[in-house]
């Protein structure tokens, strides 16, 4: 090889060797230029401050990744003056393999909202692959694997006791959907509540059992989509639930009607509560009490179940109001959602309290001077 041969294949490789030191230069002053993540702490122990203790929101934290954000999440939570949250600890996120169990994110959720003064309600459900057959959806769970998510509550309950002292065992079973699109079974989930249930006290027998979250529905019998919530909780005590659960989860949505429209078995809003209770009454079960775990009103302006944004203030308040002063067998309200992480770019964005930069919607503000004591009277629009 000749010397300018040589002398080209250098150049060739000194270029190369510039370009490679020129790109490592530019990344190591981006990472230098890069401000350092912000420090977030819990801070000093809070209360909540409120005319009503029976107030709460759900919070959908479980997507939610920046600790700052959980915590503004939080802290407004307890700013408005609400006492409980909901929030949903998916199984397959926290066991992703059969006794693996990551706790970080959960912790962190937990450790906050008890910081801030607030009970924390937990969700339990979505079945990891590892516990369903194959194309089958997050919601699936034979009773092949029921021991398996026996074993998550007991995981679950023991690491967090005196944190989490309330559970909520699977959501809407009696829609289709929300059981992995198979028939609905209340024969079914009463089993699994059953294992639950075991499992729960054994970890902590100071936890609190809830069952149903029982979707409001008019499916007629035979509906391959859903069940009645009446019919359905009636099927849970013939098949022997009565033992296994410590307060009945209720989902309560007023769609167009007020808080006040009274209760009846062809109609779902606000009030259809009051029939469950009656079967509660009718099963000798009247010492246990409900919790609302989801419900509330939208204010959506082209939805056809929705109401005018007034309107939803209103009805959000005058709710917290019956639960206050007319159901002493209702322990919380917790209405649908507080704050989504991203924007859904649905109708479901208008079930919030606050958007998702943390500006605090008009319905915020009002259930706020509700809770504080500063509003003297709330009249229907």
């Amino acid at each position: 090889m000749g010397v300018k041969e040589r002398l080209v294949i250098f150049r060739r490789w000194l270029s190369r060797r510039l370009k490679i030191t020129h790109l490592l230069l530019i990344l190591l002053l981006w990472i230098a230029g890069k401000p350092a993540p912000a420090l977030v702490t819990l801070g000093p122990p809070q209360k909540v401050v409120t005319i009503n203790p029976k107030m709460g929101v759900h919070t959908r934290l479980t997507d939610e990744v920046e600790e700052w954000k959980i915590k503004r999440t939080l802290e407004m939570v307890r700013e408005m003056g609400a006492s409980w949250i909901v929030e949903y600890f998916p199984w397959a996120y926290y066991e992703p393999k059969k006794g693996r169990f990551k706790w970080n994110h959960a912790d962190m959720v937990v450790n906050h909202a008890v910081n801030q003064g607030l009970t924390v309600i937990g969700r339990l459900g979505f079945v990891p692959q590892w516990a369903r057959p194959k194309d089958t959806t997050f919601l699936y769970l034979d009773e092949d694997h029921y021991e398996d998510f026996g074993d998550y509550v007991y995981a679950f309950v023991k690491h967090f006791r005196g944190r989490v002292d309330y559970i909520i065992i699977w959501n809407e079973p009696n829609i289709s959907l929300e059981w992995g699109y198979r028939p609905v079974d209340p024969e079914g989930y009463t089993e699994l509540l059953k294992v639950a249930y075991r499992r729960a006290k054994e970890a902590n027998p100071e936890v609190k059992v809830l069952a149903g979250a029982l979707a409001s529905t008019l499916a007629p019998p035979g509906d391959p989509w859903g069940m009645n919530d009446l019919e359905f909780l009636r099927r849970m005590y013939e098949a022997g639930a009565k033992d296994y659960f410590d307060i009945l989860a209720v989902h309560s949505y007023g769609w167009k009607f007020p808080p006040d429209d009274p209760p009846a078995p062809d109609k779902v809003n606000f009030r259809r509560v009051e029939l469950l209770r009656q079967i509660m009454e009718e099963y000798n079960d009247a010492h246990k009490s409900i919790i609302i775990t989801e419900g509330g009103w939208n204010d959506h302006p082209r939805w056809t179940k929705a109401v005018r944004p007034a309107q939803r203030i209103a009805y959000t308040i005058r709710a917290y109001e019956i639960a206050l002063k007319e159901w002493d067998w209702c322990e919380a309200v917790v209405m649908w959602a507080f704050r989504y992480p991203w924007a859904t770019h649905t109708y479901q964005d208008y079930y919030t309290f606050v958007a998702v930069d943390f500006t605090p919607k008009p319905i915020y503000l009002e259930v706020q001077k509700y809770a504080h004591g500063q509003l003297e009277t709330v009249a229907y629009p």
